[in-house]
């Protein structure tokens, strides 16, 4: 028998809990999710795994955004490398990449879509 895993969108936070141009954490399927709030950018908003692969720690919602090279990126606060927020791409290695969670807003609520 083949099971399909069934997504639902979790709510995380609320919009008054989040500060502009900067990043929280939440925990999603047992998974910590770093969420960014860009609200000049048409998303908004956007989820990354909050794990750095390099540094091996749980800080990328500590880290920096900005525009790099033409793309929307987050800064790791430990070793500085820059992850697309809409790929997860590392800029500088290529081999490197966070997990991406597709994330909305449902009113004033952030979801972000979690299997179950």
């Amino acid at each position: 028998m083949n099971v399909v895993e069934k997504l639902v969108w979790q709510g995380v936070c609320l919009r008054a809990d989040l500060v502009a141009n900067s990043g929280v954490c939440a925990l999603v399927a047992g998974e910590q999710v770093a969420i960014f709030y860009l609200p000049e950018t048409e998303q908004q908003v956007f989820a990354l795994g909050n794990r750095d692969p390099v540094g091996r720690a749980n800080v990328m919602s500590r880290g920096i955004v900005g525009d790099l090279q033409g793309q929307l990126v987050v800064a790791s606060p430990l070793y500085k490398e820059h992850y697309n927020l809409l790929t997860g791409q590392c800029l500088e290695d290529a081999r490197v990449c966070l997990p991406v969670y597709p994330v909305r807003m449902d009113g004033d609520q952030v979801q972000v879509q979690a299997g179950n």
